[in-house]
């Protein structure tokens, strides 16, 4: 059975080690933002289907960013949803609108920023969807 393998495996070698022997070319500098997120702020509160302005600081943006475009969302008790609430847009904006969905009403709910790295708002409530655990 091994005999039958060792041709595969010599064409293998052979045929791979020129994939494995090339240089990397090194990656241009970038920069890793992480703008901090203004509002939400601690205490706010959303109503479901209102619209909402995201607001985060970037007063200390690097001129190259790895990734620039922003992607925020939905975060409960600190567990991440799968709830988008954008996608898409420039991170150096500084703000986006969103549509507040309807979810469970609480008071743990805060969002993440991503964009090159992620950065969390801290946490505020959301009401008006007359569920509530």
């Amino acid at each position: 059975m091994f005999g039958k393998l060792a041709p595969v495996v010599a064409f293998l070698a052979f045929t791979m080690q020129p994939v494995f022997g090339m240089a990397v070319a090194p990656r241009s500098s970038q920069d890793v933002f992480v703008p901090p997120v203004t509002y939400p702020t601690e205490g706010a509160v959303w109503t479901v289907g209102q619209t909402q302005n995201v607001t985060w600081d970037i007063s200390n943006a690097p001129v190259n960013i790895t990734n620039s475009k922003g992607l925020i969302l939905l975060r409960k008790s600190g567990i991440t949803t799968p709830v988008i609430l954008q996608n898409g847009f420039d991170i150096l904006l500084g703000s986006i609108e969103v549509t507040v969905p309807w979810v469970v009403e609480g008071t743990d709910y805060s969002l993440i920023l991503l964009g090159d790295s992620g950065n969390d708002s801290p946490n505020f409530t959301i009401t008006g969807s007359g569920v509530s655990f």
